[in-house]
């Protein structure tokens, strides 16, 4: 089973944009020695606690930063743009940087409604379109056509769609697409939206048959303590997000029903299910319990802690994690 890591770039509270990018780097770098196959970043605006939101360039930066790890979008949300400005961008990508770039493509706006009137794109709301005619740049060169994506035009970017809903699943299936929900934060719809893809899927010039994409939290640690401390930064930062208050990803603490409340935690932990926090046991049970109910095909770890050293030790474990849990698999 492949294990990659997703990673919003986050800034932490006490820290800039500029050390955020430069922690980034060294987790992709870190990432790539440890044995994950893919580093995916995702496109989110007006969020201070995200500094992925000029994903196309940050991926030029991390691939030109690593050698063998494949690195993506998880990903482009494509209402935000002409298909093709993102046929160019990522052609360029891989034309730079070979064979190891991936664009996940996503609907939501990554922000609210005024950065999607800022982004210049409303009233565009045909993501199928959007998709096909991404397709038909990134594809093989066709004759007679007003626009060709030069570069894109036979480049053949992998692309997948991503999704928390039953919109996306049904997308993938249609076109024939691998597919990535994001359960690590809206794990709602994942067991029917899996479903729906499996059975639905259309065979296709770019998959043969579905592949599915399982997002998860990881908050690993020594010790199931530590983890959970660790994991308090999330829980505060979903909290304050569900009230309208944005900020940088806030420091753990010892008692988080102190600081958010009980209720706001049982419902923020409902919305964060989808994680594996602990130790190295606990994480292990957790992932492997995943692994059995979901079937996928490829996991997809994130790890959003305050401490850029505790983060790099946390997909550390998850990696050593995943190895063990590899031949229980096959």
């Amino acid at each position: 089973m492949q294990y990659s890591v997703l990673d919003l770039a986050p800034v932490p509270e006490g820290s800039d944009v500029a050390q955020a990018l430069k922690n980034t780097t060294d987790l992709a770098q870190h990432a790539e020695n440890l044995g994950f196959h893919r580093y995916w970043m995702a496109e989110h605006h007006n969020m201070p606690g995200i500094a992925s939101a000029a994903t196309s360039v940050l991926i030029g930066h991390v691939a030109a930063h690593t050698k063998t790890i494949r690195v993506g979008a998880g990903g482009i949300m494509l209402p935000n743009h002409a298909p093709l400005a993102i046929a160019e961008q990522f052609g360029t990508l891989q034309a730079l940087y070979g064979d190891r770039i991936d664009l996940g493509l996503g609907r939501a706006p990554g922000g609210d409604q005024a950065v999607y009137h800022a982004l210049r794109r409303a009233g565009s709301d045909d993501f199928p379109g959007d998709v096909a005619e991404l397709m038909g740049y990134l594809g093989a060169p066709r004759d007679g056509v007003p626009v060709r994506a030069l570069p894109g035009e036979g480049s053949f970017v992998p692309l997948w769609i991503l999704g928390s809903s039953l919109y996306g699943a049904q997308l993938a299936a249609h076109f024939g697409l691998p597919y990535a929900f994001a359960s690590h934060f809206a794990p709602d719809a994942l067991e029917q939206a899996v479903d729906i893809y499996r059975r639905t899927f259309r065979p296709s010039e770019h998959l043969a048959a579905p592949k599915f994409m399982l997002a998860a939290n990881v908050f690993a640690a020594d010790t199931y303590a530590e983890g959970a401390y660790l994991r308090t930064s999330m829980q505060q930062a979903f909290a304050r997000m569900r009230t309208g208050t944005r900020g940088k990803l806030p420091r753990p603490v010892d008692d988080i029903d102190a600081v958010i409340g009980a209720g706001a935690r049982c419902s923020v932990d409902l919305m964060l299910r989808v994680s594996a926090t602990g130790g190295r046991d606990e994480v292990r049970q957790e992932l492997r319990d995943l692994i059995d109910r979901y079937a996928p095909d490829e996991v997809i770890l994130t790890s959003q802690i305050h401490d850029h050293a505790a983060r790099k030790h946390s997909i550390a474990i998850a990696a050593e994690v995943m190895e063990s849990l590899s031949p229980a698999m096959a």
